[in-house]
């Protein structure tokens, strides 16, 4: 059973005395830690009279300070640093609100804060409102498994993890009392904390937590356990110590070093073995059992030897856990033997080491293994995050599916990202999904219906990136169907591979016809916003290997071919040239580089691009010769050009794109949108995010009819660059039409 140590810190008048919550701490490593911890102390009270709001999962009682001190004295125990016991002593006021990351990065550095910042992302697990194992819609796997890989994503260092475990050891122990909180906090410990604490090997954590949310959630089998512990507990401990006095016998004569001590069994451990063997209590053997702690391992073995000379051992009830650990990094030896009275006794046997890792877990694990390296590299957290997050998922990448390599790349978890449902289930997905994705995930015609998305309650794009820890809501429509540019891999709405085949799938499903016409509108309206007329659709079929240009039409509308890739084959197709073509030389300081066009039958003449209509690499060109600066290159359905060809059509010349095109090329885009605010501020945003250079920017507004046209001037580097950019631009809220100005 589970016992509380006293606080010895609180008067007898119930006020806190910080002296005495001191001297329980183990030695202070630096003589500015005192200071540090009492400043951090004086900061918390300070909070704790100030307004904040009240946590669901705390009942009032403790407040923050004093729950803060009680969160640091569990750290302490675990032998973390100073600046763990003072994210534990603040954490409670910075959830209510009381105190801002800011005043404590400022009072105590960014270690802190960085610190309080991870707890905080934790804290999104206590807001479940949900039994863990219900599963999502048909999902097979249990919440559990999900909610334990959420939390290993959060965790970026692993003094988080020690933070939280600590917070939820005070929760629990703070709602004895209250039955209103009680259950669910302890459903939460019991599915959640517990589980994290054994897989950190934190035995004196994981048996408190076990042991008192199953009290609360199982209090009958409780109480039954715990009634017939208390009835045999004199005649036990009699027992224990007549096995005691003849062990040390024993051992004292095969002259070792060693400690003998009774070993607590508990309750909750009690009951599962139990219900895992569907045995009563009075066959639980390992009531009954001590734990003799000796300096090396070959002294583990050496007793193991003399135990079993002293007793018969118990046929199949003997575990070598020093040559074959737990997951969780356990190590010891456990054995089973016919004890004095011809009553079955349980024996662990293990190091003083190991008994400190068994109790301390990660923290005894860092501790050994700080003596070992220089003192500079101890206070390094990277490997340390790399072992907590291999301890965690060690159970997750051997499953009973056949491929263990696949299952390990899928299953760990800076690989994932874990977000809520409306209703408080974790839903696993890919690295970098979209809120799409995540409607595919949940159900697929919850996809097909989906319309808009909420994230943490406020609408968001459906190219929006999900992050762990937060809450998606999805808005559909009552007969809503797929949208094919959901399908455009350069639009962002879908990143996983589940959800696009689903979309494919729908697709395919649709008539050809249907598929036809909508490719074929697809297509024109992507080249007529990109200002191309004069594309030969039969040449582009041949080039992306369609038999026909309705099979074409017909595999962009079912979504097997993206636009993109049609849009690719039309660029390459600029009409090849068969007569010798040479390279246009120019001065070094031209905006133009050396290899960007290639005049037929002409050398070393000065090129520029044309102003009025301004081409792009793909655009088909024609070349016409200035009286002062060379050449001047034309898009070949350019209007100003046609005006020169009738003028002085000697001074044309055939001109190709070379095999080095410039970075950037400059182009003008017309916007006609209904005006509203914020508007050039969301066009500029896109811009910048998508990283295109703005050169130039002019708008018109009409306050009678509130409508706006802009136009711009930017560079971009291809027409795959301008298409996905026009795209972006039309999704925007208001925007009526966007299009390359074409002159």
């Amino acid at each position: 059973m589970v016992r509380v140590r006293e606080q010895s810190h609180i008067t007898p008048t119930g006020e806190i005395d910080l002296e005495r919550w001191l001297a329980q701490l183990p030695t202070l490593h630096r003589d500015d830690d005192e200071h540090r911890l009492l400043e951090a102390c004086r900061l918390a009270r300070v909070a704790r009279d100030r307004p904040g709001r009240d946590l669901p999962d705390w009942a009032h009682d403790p407040d923050c300070f004093a729950a803060g001190l009680d969160i640091a004295l569990i750290l302490a125990e675990l032998h973390v640093g100073t600046d763990c016991l003072i994210a534990g002593i603040l954490y409670r006021a910075v959830r209510e609100e009381r105190l801002t990351l800011d005043e404590v990065e400022q009072g105590f550095g960014g270690g802190v804060s960085h610190l309080l910042s991870g707890v905080l992302r934790m804290a999104a697990i206590s807001d479940l409102q949900t039994q863990i194992d219900s599963p999502v819609l048909g999902q097979q796997h249990g919440q559990k498994d999900n909610i334990r890989k959420m939390l290993v994503a959060l965790v970026d260092d692993f003094r988080v993890a020690l933070i939280k475990l600590a917070e939820r050891t005070c929760a629990i122990r703070a709602v004895k009392n209250d039955e209103e909180r009680r259950w669910s906090i302890a459903r939460e410990v019991f599915d959640v904390y517990a589980p994290l604490a054994h897989r950190l090997g934190i035995g004196h954590l994981k048996w408190e937590l076990e042991d008192l949310s199953f009290r609360y959630i199982y209090g009958d089998a409780y109480r039954k356990i715990a009634r017939l512990l208390d009835g045999k507990r004199l005649e036990r401990d009699g027992y224990i110590a007549r096995v005691a006095e003849e062990l040390t016998r024993v051992l004292g004569e095969a002259g070792l070093q060693f400690n003998i001590s009774g070993r607590a069994k508990h309750i909750y451990s009690i009951w599962r073995k139990m219900q895992r063997k569907g045995i009563g209590f009075s066959q639980v053997y390992d009531i009954r059992a001590v734990r003799i702690l000796v300096p090396e391992i070959r002294d583990c073995y050496a007793t193991l030897g003399l135990v079993h000379g002293l007793w018969r051992n118990i046929p199949n009830e003997f575990d070598d856990y020093i040559a074959n650990p737990k997951e969780n990094g356990y190590r010891s030896l456990h054995t089973a033997v016919i004890g004095p009275e011809g009553k079955i006794l349980e024996v662990q046997i293990r190091t003083t080491q190991m008994h400190e890792e068994s109790e301390l877990g990660v923290c005894a694990h860092w501790r050994y293994k700080k003596s070992d390296v220089p003192s500079n590299l101890a206070s390094s957290y990277e490997e340390k995050i790399a072992w907590l997050r291999q301890v965690l998922d060690l159970n997750d990448v051997i499953g009973d599916s056949g491929d263990v390599v696949e299952q390990f790349s899928s299953d760990l978890a800076q690989d994932r990202v874990y977000v809520f449902t409306p209703n408080g289930d974790v839903v696993n997905l890919t690295y970098g999904a979209t809120p799409l994705d995540f409607a595919y995930h949940v159900h697929t015609e919850i996809g097909h219906r989906c319309r808009g998305a909420k994230v943490n309650g406020a609408i968001v794009p459906l190219t929006y990136t999900l992050q762990t820890g937060e809450r998606v809501e999805i808005l559909t429509s009552r007969q809503g169907v797929p949208k094919r540019d959901w399908l455009q891999s350069g639009l962002g709405y879908l990143r996983t591979s589940r959800a696009r085949a689903k979309v494919q799938h729908w697709f395919k499903a649709q008539a050809r016809e249907d598929n036809v016409d909508a490719g074929r509108h697809l297509l024109e309206r992507e080249f007529r916003r990109l200002a191309l007329t004069s594309v030969d659709y039969r040449r582009v079929a041949d080039k992306v290997h369609m038999p026909t240009v309705d099979d074409m039409y017909a595999a962009v509308g079912a979504g097997d071919l993206v636009y993109a890739t049609v849009l690719n084959a039309a660029q390459s197709l600029v009409e090849k040239r068969t007569e010798p073509q040479l390279q246009v030389a120019r001065p070094g300081n031209d905006p133009l580089s050396r290899g960007q066009i290639r005049v037929q039958g002409v050398g070393n003449l000065l090129t520029h691009m044309a102003g009025c209509c301004k081409p792009l690499p793909g655009d088909a060109i024609t070349g016409f010769i200035t009286r002062v600066r060379g050449v001047s290159i034309h898009r070949s359905d350019c209007g100003r050009l046609l005006d020169l060809q009738e003028s002085a059509p000697e001074r044309v010349i055939e001109v190709a794109w070379g095999e080095s095109p410039r970075e950037n090329y400059e182009v003008d885009v017309a916007i006609e949108a209904y005006d509203r605010q914020g508007l050039l501020r969301d066009i500029t945003n896109l811009f910048a995010n998508a990283r295109i250079n703005v050169l130039a920017i002019a708008t018109q507004t009409n306050k009678k009819k509130h409508t706006a046209t802009m136009r711009l001037t930017v560079e971009v580097p291809d027409l795959g660059a301008l298409s996905k950019l026009l795209e972006r631009i039309s999704r925007l809220s208001n925007v009526v039409s966007v299009a390359r100005v074409s002159e």
